[in-house]
Formats: structure tokens, sequence, C-alpha cells
């Protein structure tokens, strides 16, 4: 992997990441840093579903992909919030 694809990575999981923080309601009391970091790993197990489901390569946008990584980054943040709520 080339050093272009590691920083679209992590914009693309910063995206990701600050998508999955809007669609979950109220607030969340985790950092940047985890949103990022959640987000970065939403993509990519929301591209490997996509992939896996046969849904990935499609012409134009790919919704599907994309609802995939914005589920999983909403799930992966209210399990960090609640884990931190926890404490």
């Amino acid at each position: 992997m080339e050093i272009s694809g590691i920083i679209t990575a992590i914009v693309i999981g910063i995206i990701i990441g600050g998508l999955g923080r809007l669609v979950i309601p109220g607030r969340q009391h985790i950092g940047i840093l985890w949103t990022m970091l959640i987000g970065i790993a939403a993509a990519l197990v929301g591209t490997a579903i996509a992939y896996g489901l046969d849904v990935a390569e499609t012409d134009g946008i790919d919704w599907i992909e994309l609802l995939f990584q914005v589920a999983l980054a909403a799930l992966g943040v209210a399990a960090v919030d609640r884990a931190k709520a926890r404490r």
C-alpha cells in the first residue's frame, strides 16, 4: 500500500466516523481520536463486507458500501461511548 492510499484511508475514516456520530442521537462523550479510529475501522470492515456481498463495485457512488460503513461507525461510536460512560 502506498502512502497516498494510507492518507486516503485516514481521510475517509474521519468522514465515516463523523457521519457515524451524526447518526446517533444525543451527545457522545468520546474524543475525535476515537471517532477517527472507529471511522477507519468501520471503513475497512464495511468495504470488506460490501466486497463479500459483491456490491462494492458499482457505477457511480457505492451507496450500499457507504451504508455499511456508516452503520458500523455508528455502532462503534455507541459502543465506545457506552463503555466510557460505565467508568
